[in-house]
């Protein structure tokens, strides 16, 4: 049968929302006219997050935006709001913490409502937090810039969009490799993909591709010889031999089962051009 998931946009934080809005309008072209939701769960403080949004998405032609906010997990298991998922062509997570979105979603209606929605061909998308919440597992402390240290890594489940996957976000502006191969020295099942700022996956049927002015970092460990996760005392340096590392920029893309880079189809933007 073919996959009838849609897409997941999968972005680093700090997408343009008043130039070329790149990301903004790969999302409004899929879209079209449906309903956006646009889920500010992620922040303790949702003033601001909903309208630089309503800004950002005007001039694309995109449908109705409504917010998504919840305050506790009661909030979570309201019907209504689990309806506005149901009814909505796609959602978008804005940034804030991860571990507040999950606190507040896991094993709620809100929660199986955005599976259902990618189930039926919806589309997700989800900025910094909200990019970390869509793995399998998501990162949710540990240093920037630092030499990675066994013990170091806090690990956490995610909304499990994307398998075998852990996502890290702001990546090269805040010096994150060393966290994110502390990551999958833990994890060598999951893919660690770091995603740069204004930059995005756009991921369906196992297949990403980079959209946007920065680049993707892909760390895959599953073929590592050597690494001391599991042996190390905690304090100890990370060790961790024979990882592979991707780098990938805009056009380029990822089959995510195979775990190598691939050409994909679609529209390239570079240096103000668009080409095929």
């Amino acid at each position: 049968m073919p996959d009838s998931r849609g897409p997941l946009f999968v972005i680093g934080g700090h997408e343009d929302k008043d130039g070329s809005r790149q990301i903004l309008a790969a999302i409004a072209a899929e879209l079209g006219e449906g309903t956006l939701v646009i889920a500010t769960i992620a922040s303790a403080k949702r003033e601001g997050y909903f309208e630089a949004y309503c800004e950002g998405f005007a001039p694309l032609g995109i449908g109705r935006l409504v917010e998504l906010y919840l305050d506790d997990r009661e909030q979570a298991r309201d019907p209504a709001r689990a309806r506005m998922i149901d009814q909505a062509g796609g959602i978008f997570f804005t940034g804030g913490d991860q571990s507040r979105l999950m606190k507040l979603t896991e094993d709620t209606p809100i929660a199986s409502a955005i599976r259902a929605l990618h189930e039926r061909g919806g589309l997700i998308a989800g900025t910094s937090a909200g990019a970390s919440a869509q793995g399998e597992t998501m990162l949710v402390g540990g240093g920037g810039e630092e030499t990675p240290r066994v013990g170091d890594i806090e690990l956490a489940p995610g909304l499990a969009l994307i398998p075998q996957c852990i996502i890290d976000q702001h990546f090269a502006e805040r010096g994150r490799i060393g966290r994110l191969i502390g990551a999958v020295s833990r994890r060598p099942d999951c893919l660690g993909i770091g995603i740069d700022e204004d930059t995005a996956l756009r991921i369906q049927t196992g297949t990403a591709r980079v959209i946007g002015s920065g680049g993707v970092t892909i760390v895959d460990a599953s073929r590592a010889s050597h690494g001391n996760a599991e042996s190390a005392r905690s304090g100890d340096i990370v060790s961790l031999h024979g990882a592979t590392l991707h780098a990938l920029g805009d056009g380029e893309g990822f089959d995510l089962a195979a775990r190598r880079p691939v050409k994909v189809t679609g529209q390239r933007r570079s240096a103000g051009r668009t080409t095929p």
